[in-house]
């Protein structure tokens, strides 16, 4: 019954994401703009500081960005359903609010993943060469980000009603872990801060696999990452059975 449930609201999380065609054209336009303006504004840069084909460290932590935002964004999707009162008839079913709450998490970091690929596709047209043997690998750092950040939007959307405010929390959230994770930059400079952010790990391990040069030992990485979205799955659990529709 619970895996029943959990796979028609991904099911429904897919059919929203299709649907919805401005949400879908909009939610390459952060993404390109940056691939684009970083690739030929600091190509240069970081090529003639010895450090190589810029394109080749940015790609992933674009790919990254593309995930961490529509993984995330996700979760408005709780204040629009209480709005509109989809909530309610989804919490009167006779199912667990925990297993609702994996629905959703589940279909959002799917939606998440979804959005990642395309972008890699993209990127490929631009001169992206990954190394093709660790996709695998790359794959589940991509899972456990979109699973840990739509987990995330959902913990903080269940704790709200407007749904204008949502993405100034977000973004005011979302933006320093972005840039302190070394997406675009290396995080040698950063000092201390990038090693307390989670999503550090999650982009280090995710370009590691593409391109076989790992900071962290990715094993280290799965196992922040899958502690972290373990922890914010337990709690998002506990404040959704008190949510109200």
């Amino acid at each position: 019954m619970s895996m029943e449930v959990i796979g028609v609201m991904i099911k429904r999380q897919l059919k929203r994401y299709w649907r919805s065609k401005p949400r879908l054209l909009g939610s390459f336009a952060q993404p390109l703009l940056f691939l684009f303006a970083f690739t030929f504004g600091f190509g240069p840069i970081y090529a003639s500081a010895g450090e190589g084909n810029y394109i080749q460290f940015l790609a992933p932590g674009i790919m990254m960005m593309s995930v961490l935002f529509t993984s995330m964004f996700n979760g408005i999707e709780v204040i629009f359903d209480r709005q509109f009162g989809f909530l309610k008839e989804t919490l009167v079913a006779p199912v667990s609010r925990t297993t609702i709450l994996l629905g959703k998490a589940f279909g959002g970091a799917l939606v998440g993943m979804i959005q990642g690929v395309i972008i890699f596709l993209i990127t490929l047209l631009v001169g992206f060469r990954p190394e093709i043997t660790q996709i695998p690998l790359a794959i589940l750092f991509m899972a456990l980000v979109a699973l840990l950040f739509t987990s995330l939007g959902i913990l903080i959307a269940s704790r709200m009603e407007d749904m204008h405010a949502f993405p100034l929390i977000i973004n005011f959230l979302l933006m320093p872990l972005f840039f302190l994770s070394g997406a675009l930059f290396p995080i040698e400079g950063l000092k201390l801060v990038p090693y307390f952010n989670p999503l550090t790990y999650g982009v280090d391990g995710f370009r590691g696999a593409l391109t076989g040069s790992f900071i962290f030992n990715p094993i280290l990485g799965l196992g922040i990452l899958s502690g972290c979205a373990l922890v914010v799955i337990v709690i998002g659990a506990k404040l959704f059975a008190t949510t109200e529709a």
